[in-house]
């Protein structure tokens, strides 16, 4: 009886240590297999990098080989000079500030230099020849200016236009009929009308005096463009004015100097008169509006004074 107790009291406890043992004698089989799977994994991981490395590898060949291609095929390089505008250096002007005012003989100069040179392309719509009263020049003055000039009037009796001089209530004259005539004659650009200028550019007279002075040679870089000119401050350098100025060109009675750069400054000088002739008076009536203001306040603070002073 108790040889059959032992017996089965044994069979008991092999049963229970038995999915134990199972169990430690699998861990190695499925640490082996983990390991046998990640390998395969980097395997695949490796596999997959090596067509992206292949095909970097081409592409960074390619664009080594691009600026070599285009020097075959004969194309030009971006040129630099050709994307910077430089801004225009900041002049001193006699008419700027509260307390400016308009340089006469300056202006007067600007005007010769307006009527030599720029004239031939550039229309002043918004000026007449009595407006040159401003500048100084006498009633018989404007008249002989204004009379160099003939335009076009009419009808008379008949009907029919015709031609007579030019009076002081006229405007300054178009060198051209019509803005066709004017791309016509200018290789297609359109010369601006100069009674405003000065007022429609940006930087205004700065810019204007820089764009005078800055035409030079061509970068070698630069893109050939047919009847341009190269001006280092004009938007995208190519423009189709030629250099209107040179040292000289115009001659000035009292013998002020006539190289390039006081040229211009004469001209600017005197597109700034014209874009804005009143500049002297409103300048002056703001200074006495503002004493006035100043005399009417201390009146005002004595008068409260005297009315307040019994109140406490």
């Amino acid at each position: 009886m108790k040889k059959t107790l032992s017996l089965a009291l044994f069979a008991l406890l092999l049963a229970a240590t038995a999915p134990t043992l199972a169990v430690a004698a699998d861990a190695p089989a499925s640490e082996a297999a983990a390991k046998a799977s990640g390998s395969e994994a980097a395997a695949e991981v490796t596999a997959s990098k090596a067509p992206e490395t292949d095909k970097a590898a081409p592409a960074e060949a390619e664009a080594a080989a691009k600026p070599a291609a285009a020097a075959a095929a004969g194309e030009a390089p971006a040129c630099p000079e050709e994307k910077e505008t430089p801004e225009p250096a900041k002049q001193v002007w006699p008419h700027k500030g509260v307390f400016g005012r308009y340089d006469m003989a300056s202006v007067q100069r600007g005007f010769q230099v307006y009527k030599e040179v720029c004239s031939s392309c550039h229309a002043m719509k918004f000026m007449s020849y009595r407006d040159l009263a401003g500048l100084g020049y006498t009633p018989d003055q404007i008249k002989s200016v204004a009379g160099e000039y003939t335009v076009t009037d009419g009808p008379n009796d008949d009907g029919e236009m015709f031609e007579r001089p030019a009076r002081p209530s006229d405007h300054f004259k178009a060198p051209f009929a019509n803005d066709k005539a004017a791309r016509a004659a200018n290789g297609g650009a359109l010369p601006p009308d100069m009674s405003l200028l000065v007022k429609a550019r940006e930087h205004g007279e700065d810019y204007i005096y820089a764009l005078l002075n800055g035409y030079e040679e061509a970068p070698a870089c630069a893109t050939k463009v047919p009847g341009g000119n190269w001006n280092k401050f004009f938007p995208g350098h190519h423009i189709k004015m030629p250099k209107p100025l040179a040292d000289g060109q115009v001659s000035f009675s009292e013998g002020a100097p006539n190289n390039l750069p006081d040229e211009a400054r004469d001209v600017v000088q005197f597109l700034a008169y014209a874009s804005e002739p009143h500049m002297e008076a409103r300048k002056f009536m703001g200074i006495k509006v503002i004493l006035f203001l100043l005399v009417f306040a201390g009146i005002m603070r004595a008068v409260k004074r005297k009315v307040w002073q019994d109140v406490k």
